[in-house]
């Protein structure tokens, strides 16, 4: 088998190198002390029961699967690829860990790394978006920000909205090709429902990064905009395992209770509409003008005939407009 088809197997990463020229490896045992994390590594979060779990199988029958790193110094290795496997190792006290040595630049292990990271089976949506975002901005070469306007630029001209030819753009093709090599989603599918997830409260995408709740559950919770009030129910959420629709009750009813508790914003706006009009009118000229000034009267007429029938109710009489006279 030849050193590409190995590391193919041993990494799954088979359709990162496509038409790259063959990577020297080898496979050998190396201490745990002389491996090293990147500064920058794709994996956030690891369930410490699985970790300790997976400790536990490697403690009894061994490590299965190697991990991959690169030589950057004499006697130091960085990791590439199977940051899980090497905590769980950490965890089942072994000194040696058994690794594949690769030959790559720096821009080729941050690849490497980050569609190692997207192939994960326990990915969830929020890990999967950040990830896929990480890799466009490694392809194309541009920060995440850029890649996100692209990727709308992209579906705006898709539906016609656009004049901009980014579809057929060198970043554009590139994007599309990523997404055709990834094989998860279309880049459509990304924009519509995967993008939005960067707009969630930041203790939601905390939640979603550690895999504390799924997705659907997430976005519900998010529509809280009280932060102590959501804190609440996301932490509730998580403890209890409450399920879409008991979130959903949860939620419907503090939505309720807030709007129920609070003025209508839409009423404290016109309210500002009036003192603006009020305020309006007394520096206009409109005064010198006979026919505009007997439509304001019969407005004047409207208004007083409102504000008669609501006498009995002050609050209903607070802010209203004077009459002419006092104007």
């Amino acid at each position: 088998m030849s050193q590409r088809r190995e590391l193919e197997k041993l990494t799954g990463l088979d359709n990162l190198f496509g038409d790259d020229e063959e990577k020297s490896l080898s496979d050998s045992t190396l201490p745990l002390s002389q491996i090293i994390l990147p500064p920058s590594q794709p994996r956030r979060y690891f369930d410490p029961i699985k970790l300790k779990s997976l400790a536990d199988s490697i403690k009894e029958v061994g490590l299965l699967e190697p991990i991959v790193v690169r030589k950057i110094q004499e006697d130091k290795y960085e990791l590439v690829a199977g940051e899980r496997r090497l905590k769980a190792c950490e965890i089942a006290g072994l000194e040696e860990i058994l690794v594949v040595i690769i030959e790559c630049d720096e821009k080729k292990a941050r690849k490497l790394r980050l569609v190692e990271n997207l192939q994960r089976e326990d990915l969830n949506a929020y890990e999967e978006t950040i990830g896929i975002l990480e890799l466009l901005a490694e392809e194309v070469d541009v920060d995440q920000e850029t890649v996100v306007k692209l990727l709308y630029d992209m579906n705006n001209e898709s539906k016609g909205n656009s004049n901009h030819n980014v579809m057929v753009s060198d970043e554009g093709r590139i994007i599309q090709d990523v997404f055709l090599r990834l094989g998860k989603i279309t880049w459509q599918s990304f924009v519509a429902n995967r993008l939005p997830l960067l707009k969630l409260h930041l203790d939601i995408q905390t939640a979603l990064q550690k895999g504390e709740i799924e997705y659907t559950k997430a976005k519900e919770i998010n529509r809280i905009k009280n932060d102590d009030e959501r804190q609440k129910v996301l932490n509730k959420a998580i403890a209890e395992s409450l399920s879409l629709s008991e979130i959903r009750i949860l939620v419907g009813n503090i939505l309720t209770s807030q709007s129920e508790s609070k003025p209508s914003s839409h009423n404290q706006e016109q309210k500002e509409k009036a003192d603006k009009i009020y305020k309006a009118l007394r520096k206009s000229k409109i005064w010198n003008d006979e026919k505009k000034l007997k439509k304001i009267n019969k407005l004047f007429a409207q208004i007083e005939a409102l504000l008669e029938e609501n006498k009995d109710d002050p609050s209903l009489q607070q802010g209203s407009l004077v009459s002419e006279n006092s104007l």
